[in-house]
């Protein structure tokens, strides 16, 4: 139980401090910050059926914050938002229903939380939003995030953020927007899944989203002022780097 888990531990609320951290961090940014919760939850050492349903109930809450703060469906380009969770939803909901052993989530999480880190480090500054993508381009994008957001607990915008970047399919202002309502209807279809399989519920959830929620009202106000992400994505690419290659060692 998290609840048990959280304040077994000497820095507890250490924990609760670097969620809310996290959410200030990521929903600067416009992000629900899953991989941030997750990578902290790693680090202090939760178990894996403790963190995927606490990270997509803190996606939740996160992203709903920042829909209804910001209502940024105007800058929505629906000719790719709707393709993408269109394919990505129903696969997030299969994700969650997957029961994933605690050895193999911690090397899959290790997995994503590396990549989202390399992810991170690479992008420089995106292209003009100029190249239209191919509808089956955007599907399999949409799935395969989708999927993963599902099974890891992620909300898939930190892999999904670089993409719509680098190959120009939208501006800065619009991957935003998009990447806001993709985390919330993938993180909401993850979760229905996890609870349509009867998996264990973690009592002390609550804890968790309070911390992200507050973290998240200041993080909202400095997305309001357009605070600089640059060198947000760096510091946010170290902590991801350390926490993957703690569950990679962990699983080991």
């Amino acid at each position: 139980m998290i609840l048990d888990s959280v304040f077994a531990f000497q820095y507890s609320y250490f924990l609760l401090a670097a969620i809310a951290l996290m959410a200030v961090l990521y929903s600067s940014v416009g992000h629900g910050g899953a991989s941030g919760y997750l990578a902290a939850m790693a680090l202090w050492g939760l178990a894996p059926e403790e963190m995927r349903p606490a990270a997509l109930m803190m996606n939740i809450v996160v992203t709903t914050w920042l829909l209804t703060r910001f209502q940024p469906h105007q800058l929505i380009p629906y000719r790719l938002f709707w393709p993408l969770v269109i394919a990505s939803t129903p696969l997030a909901f299969v994700g969650g229903l997957v029961s994933i052993g605690a050895e193999s989530y911690r090397l899959v999480l290790g997995a994503v939380l590396l990549l989202a880190a390399v992810r991170m480090l690479m992008i420089q500054k995106g292209k003009q939003a100029s190249n239209e993508p191919a509808i089956l381009t955007v599907v399999l994008v949409g799935g395969g995030l989708g999927f993963l957001s599902g099974l890891t607990g992620i909300g898939g915008g930190v892999f999904l953020s670089p993409i719509l970047l680098v190959f120009g399919w939208c501006s800065i202002r619009q991957s935003a927007a998009v990447a806001a309502g993709f985390i919330l209807l993938n993180s909401i279809a993850g979760l229905g899944g996890y609870v349509a399989s009867d998996q264990a519920w973690p009592v002390g959830t609550g804890w968790l989203v309070l911390s992200a929620f507050t973290g998240c009202l200041v993080g909202g106000e400095l997305a309001s002022h357009r605070a600089s992400s640059l060198t947000l994505q760096k510091l946010l690419a170290v902590v991801l780097l350390v926490a993957g290659l703690k569950m990679g060692y962990t699983s080991l």
